[in-house]
């Protein structure tokens, strides 16, 4: 027999939108020649929905897989199978299975071989029943509530839909999430029975292990990882900024203020975390702190640190956000980024904030008040005079526009004061109408007027710089510079030779 490839980085196909979702009946390939995905309007329940194509199997070559299966988890050696190149692992699954057949003398043809493998392959190398879905370049989220209800997917493209994939079996529910968390490196049992990491793709997981937590038996919620950070020009394609406000960011950074990004749950605040970082100079450390690794920055001098979660039951192993925090102070970092506030941490955030570092994080928030009154509260409690030393909080949203689901940056909020009963004296340069869907700005700015005195630079020469680089950023959006390095050698230009930049743009500074 031939032997067998799987292709795992299929081209992705441009989806079309289509105003009435009734009309909508697309297929595209998932693991050609495998598995596709289909999302098509369903009649009976009047609903769009997404349907798994995987090969299917006669009786007979279920049984066979079963076999081969059985007697595979007994022969493999599944580090081999996870820890080498997809090409040598599936060359090792290939040869383990032929070895089988041959050794427990089942008569299999090519054809049904082929379809028997590409089952092996996601369940031995990939994530079983899943492992379509994850390789699924539009999904952003993947949710099952447990058994005997389907599993719901995120698309970027068709939003939320119901899929064909049903965990009928409690046990087998148990097992995917078990495997889980081995992939992630984590623990999870009846003792300690909720989940919360990142699979080797990046992926983050977060699951639950038994019904006495989840009444439907194990559940998770899986948030697909982005390999290649959206780029701010991506961001302008999307509407999701306005020029003006990633100029805005691009001068507050360079001038190492300190910025958080707020908003709800899945509004966009990683993504213009990483966005924002393509404006930090190209010489200067940067050092990220997160609980699950979802920071990709596109630069050399970068220290990722990640925190560990105890093994077992008990505080063993553990290393917190609050002490990798302290520890990033000795490791000198030009910028700090904190993937997301929430406890003690923040006290020495602000810390750093208050001798010089400049830090960008994000909080669940969905307003400057909210965000301040949680900083004053437990368990952050901070003080009015250490949260004065934050220059301006980014209000990220979801938003409703043409009957679409979106994302927006709804407004960007400079912290003038924070007065002792926790009122704040606010400024707001940037914000976006949402009646009109239009970005508006303002040209005041408390946060330029800092920098102008920290910096002895003129107001009116930092509001040249403002129209200048705001005009770079329209250029190259109208240019259609979206990829990673090109908008990142083009900001890293402007940083070294402006002059050379306008003049590729015929802009005059």
């Amino acid at each position: 027999m031939a032997s067998i490839t799987i292709n795992t980085n299929p081209a992705i196909p441009a989806l079309p939108r289509f105003e009435d979702k009734k009309k909508v009946d697309v297929r595209y390939m998932l693991i050609p020649p495998y598995a596709s995905a289909h999302i098509y309007w369903n009649n009976k329940i009047n609903e769009l929905v997404y349907d798994i194509e995987e090969p299917l199997l006669q009786d007979s070559e279920k049984d066979v897989l079963e076999k081969l299966e059985k007697a595979m988890i007994e022969l493999i050696n599944i580090n081999v199978a996870i820890e080498n190149t997809l090409e040598a692992t599936t060359s090792y699954i290939d040869k383990t299975a032929r070895l089988l057949i041959d050794e427990l003398n089942i008569p299999v043809s090519h054809e049904t071989y082929s379809r028997i493998f590409y089952y092996l392959f996601r369940d031995f190398i990939g994530m079983n029943e899943v492992d379509p879905l994850l390789r699924d370049y539009f999904i952003e989220d993947i949710e099952c509530n447990g058994v005997d209800t389907p599993v719901f997917i995120v698309h970027r493209v068709y939003r939320n839909l119901k899929t064909n994939l049903v965990y009928h079996d409690i046990d087998q529910l148990a097992s995917f999430v078990e495997k889980m968390a081995q992939r992630a490196g984590r623990y999870i049992s009846y003792a300690s029975p909720l989940l919360d990491g990142a699979l080797p793709d990046g992926s983050r997981v977060n699951a639950t292990y038994t019904k006495d937590v989840t009444s439907r038996g194990p559940t998770f919620t899986l948030r697909k990882f982005t390999k290649i950070p959206w780029t701010p020009i991506q961001l302008i394609s999307m509407n999701t900024v306005s020029p003006e406000m990633l100029a805005y960011f691009w001068i507050l950074i360079q001038y190492k203020c300190s910025i958080l990004i707020a908003g709800g749950t899945a509004s966009g605040k990683t993504t213009l975390l990483n966005a924002l970082a393509f404006f930090i100079p190209p010489e200067a450390r940067v050092v990220s702190i997160e609980d699950t690794r979802e920071i990709n920055l596109p630069r050399e001098n970068w220290l990722p640190a990640v925190a560990r979660t105890s093994i077992g039951i008990g505080k063993v192993g553990e290393v917190d956000l609050f002490a990798i925090l302290k520890n990033s102070f000795r490791q000198t970092p030009d910028y700090l980024i904190v993937g997301e506030v929430r406890g003690k941490e923040a006290f020495v955030l602000f810390q750093g904030m208050a001798s010089g570092h400049a830090s960008i994080s994000t909080m669940h928030a969905d307003s400057v008040d909210t965000l301040i009154k949680r900083l004053q509260t437990p368990p952050i409690e901070l003080s009015p005079t250490l949260i004065n030393t934050l220059d301006c909080v980014a209000i990220a949203t979801h938003a409703i526009v043409n009957q679409k689901e979106t994302r927006r940056l709804r407004e960007v909020v400079e912290i003038v004061n924070v007065n002792r009963d926790g009122t704040a004296l606010v400024n707001t340069p940037l914000m976006w109408d949402a009646a009109k869907d239009v970005f508006y700005f303002k040209k005041q700015s408390k946060v330029f007027e800092k920098i102008s005195l920290r910096h002895g630079i003129p107001m009116e020469k930092l509001q040249n710089e403002f129209a200048t680089r705001t005009k770079v950023l329209y250029a190259m959006y109208q240019q259609k510079i979206f990829e990673m390095e090109e908008v990142q050698k083009v900001i890293n230009d402007y940083f070294k030779n402006p002059i050379d930049v306008l003049a590729k743009f015929n802009i005059e500074g």
